[in-house]
């Protein structure tokens, strides 16, 4: 997965910054908020009654923008079940935002993500040193 971004314009959270489009944003704040719900972790039993829902189509509250005007209501936000195992879960898993317990069988938020992106600063740090004062 490729994270384009601009240092002059950056998102208020990270899921703007590592998905394209609002809709898959939507997504994952929701499938995040869903884990946070369950302790920090989903079994997969729990993984599939979300995507399950989430493919029927559920009601979220959200903010509408209508040109200057904005306000909460409720919507009907239903995403493709295989789109989302596709498109949100297996790109968090791939950044490790989210691991996968083969003993447990459990989903769980992951810290490596952060470690991740120390590792990227750190070559930019290496490549860069002797070129630019650091």
């Amino acid at each position: 997965m490729v994270i384009l971004f601009d240092v002059f314009h950056m998102p208020d959270d990270v899921f703007s910054l590592v998905f394209a489009t609002e809709q898959q944003v939507q997504v994952a704040k929701l499938f995040f908020n869903e884990i946070k719900g369950h302790g920090g972790s989903l079994d997969k039993t729990q993984m599939s009654v979300f995507a399950n829902t989430l493919h029927d189509g559920m009601m979220i509250e959200t903010e509408i923008s209508i040109g200057p005007i904005k306000k909460k209501d409720r919507v009907k936000l239903s995403y493709n079940k295989r789109q989302f195992y596709d498109r949100i879960l297996t790109p968090m898993r791939a950044m490790g935002m989210i691991d996968y317990d083969l003993y447990k069988k459990k989903y769980i938020v992951s810290h490596k993500f952060v470690d991740e992106l120390n590792k990227i600063g750190m070559l930019w740090r290496k490549e860069t040193s002797g070129s630019i004062g650091y």
